[in-house]
């Protein structure tokens, strides 16, 4: 075992990337506000706190299942989201409703399989939290990938849900790499030779062929910035924008954000794959604004 694949470090990594996707769910979720929108325009702050939404939660739940266990349990995993759930924090209709029947004693597999008709939930919220999960196996990128797919089960079971989720944790793991992160293009090649043919593999492959676009909107225009809210329309932006901002968390924060769509979701997928990297932490006066994560978040991973 090397240095950095110890549950010391595992578990640092991963909540490094944690409160990077905390802080760009919390900030980006404050441009939902119509108030707000000049101050996106403008790349201005507003006033904090900045409450985070059901993004960071679940995150929160991944990096205290695997603190308490060292991989992904489903049904750990399972029930800490539907124990933890806060309706208020934006959680779609089915997810809502599925978490809820979970804490009533329904079985998450018949539950998350049934969804929409049978063909399970293709939305992007396996991918949104799965940022620390991947900066947990920066030491092993393919186990991350296998480990986000059994993540993704517990609540998305659509192929291109469960492959956004491979993607981003593949991408993490690949930024947060002890020996450095690697360059734009390394790192969506990485990403795409680690996931399966797809919706979102073919975004991913866009999103490589577009690094030398310096036009954020043109490139979500083609990618998708999560309008849809499903994974193959926000994932591949997201990468795109991670990818080109490794080692610059505010410079990524902005140019995902300014471009629209789903903004908390695409910068928190942003913000945690970056900030597992080394010297890629959110500003401090950034953190400082953000809602502290919930006391349930572990601070060590338990031996």
């Amino acid at each position: 075992m090397t240095a950095d694949s110890t549950l010391e470090s595992r578990f640092e990594r991963a909540l490094a990337s944690l409160r990077g996707l905390a802080v760009g769910d919390a900030l980006g979720s404050q441009f939902f506000v119509p108030a707000n929108y000049p101050l996106l325009k403008r790349r201005e702050l507003p006033a904090g706190p900045w409450q985070w939404t059901d993004d960071t939660e679940m995150a929160c739940s991944v990096l205290a299942v695997l603190a308490a266990s060292g991989r992904i349990d489903q049904d750990r995993l399972a029930r800490s989201f539907a124990e933890h759930h806060d309706f208020d924090r934006g959680y779609g209709p089915a997810v809502n409703r599925m978490l809820r029947l979970i804490r009533e004693g329904g079985d998450w597999r018949e539950l998350a399989a049934a969804l929409f008709n049978g063909q399970g939930s293709w939305g992007n919220g396996s991918a949104m939290r799965i940022a620390p999960l991947g900066a947990w196996y920066a030491d092993d990128p393919e186990q991350a990938t296998h480990q986000a797919e059994i993540s993704s089960y517990t609540t998305h079971q659509h192929r291109e849900a469960v492959v956004g989720s491979m993607a981003v944790a593949a991408a993490a793991a690949l930024a947060a790499d002890p020996a450095g992160p690697p360059s734009p293009a390394a790192l969506l090649d990485g990403v795409v030779a680690l996931v399966p043919r797809s919706a979102v593999g073919a975004g991913l492959r866009r999103a490589r062929d577009m690094l030398d676009y310096g036009d954020a909107g043109t490139v979500a225009a083609v990618l998708g910035c999560g309008r849809r809210t499903s994974a193959h329309d926000t994932v591949p932006f997201a990468l795109w924008s991670a990818a080109r901002g490794l080692g610059d968390y505010e410079t990524a924060f902005w140019t995902t954000a300014q471009v629209g769509g789903d903004v908390d979701t695409t910068c928190a997928i942003v913000g945690g794959v970056i900030a597992g990297a080394p010297d890629g932490a959110p500003p401090a006066e950034w953190l400082a604004r953000t809602e502290e994560l919930p006391d349930w978040v572990p601070a060590t991973a338990a031996r």
